[in-house]
């Protein structure tokens, strides 16, 4: 009895383990929204999990809305805590703050901080939306709409953008705030057609993706260890700004890559 008790422990720790991990998060995440885009009407058509393949390898793109008011690319993020970040940062922080209790002779709440660096959500957004415009290049006055909605308990009051960063009850109200129309009935099947045929999620296995972006993430990386901008070759340099030392590419304005 006593061998069963701690085989039950020790399969519960590796199921929280697993449950509480980065990519099962992010697919709770994911399922929250499809969930909610499902409440759209029929004028909507949603791709979840859409993978299209790139110069560079592959890009997966959490959910494509179609319609004839235009294609909306989403990003989904399952966090908590607060999420600082702006448009031209290469990165964004997360700052979790934990309060935990002891008892030793009295009871004493110590205050822990966790700062998480990510790679800049909204550039991944926009980053989807361009390679959707790619795609649809016979449509060029169809707006492609990135759009970078969190789910879970972040607070994301101190992210600065000029695109769309949302909460995910707020999703379907910006969607549906676009109402200029694009495109008639048979369009919107030919632009549905053209993504569904240009997915490649069901040759590309999560396990080949994943080894494009670190091999992406390693040619990036190589570039900014020589001091070469990964975005236009430009050369990087200190600066100093508002929130500390960051580098950033010699040929700003026209290149704003920036690496705190």
């Amino acid at each position: 009895m006593e061998l069963l008790f701690i085989i039950g422990i020790i399969a519960i720790a590796i199921f929280l383990k697993w449950y509480r991990s980065p990519q099962q998060k992010g697919k709770r995440g994911e399922k929250r929204v499809a969930a909610l885009l499902k409440k759209l009407s029929d004028d909507y058509y949603i791709i979840n999990n859409a993978v299209f393949l790139t110069k560079n390898g592959t890009t997966q793109v959490d959910h494509v809305v179609v319609s004839k008011y235009g294609v909306f690319a989403i990003e989904t993020k399952n966090y908590k805590g607060e999420i600082y970040g702006d448009d031209t940062r290469e990165e964004w922080t997360q700052v979790i703050v934990t309060n935990v209790t002891y008892q030793r002779k009295w009871w004493k709440t110590y205050t822990y901080v966790t700062k998480n660096q990510m790679y800049n959500p909204v550039k991944q957004a926009s980053g989807h939306a361009f390679r959707i415009k790619k795609i649809l290049e016979d449509y060029n006055n169809l707006p492609v709409v990135p759009i970078l909605v969190f789910v879970g308990s972040a607070d994301i009051s101190h992210v600065n953008s000029d695109k769309h960063v949302i909460y995910s009850e707020q999703l379907l109200s910006v969607i549906e705030s676009y109402q200029n129309v694009y495109l008639s009935d048979a369009d919107v099947q030919s632009v549905l057609h053209s993504l569904q045929v240009s997915n490649v999620s069901e040759t590309i296995d999560n396990k080949m993706h994943v080894s494009y972006l670190n091999a992406a993430e390693k040619r990036r990386t190589n570039k900014v260890n020589a001091g070469i901008c990964p975005k236009c070759g430009g050369t990087l340099v200190e600066r100093r700004g508002k929130y500390g030392a960051f580098w950033g590419c010699s040929n700003y304005p026209r290149c704003r890559y920036t690496i705190t």
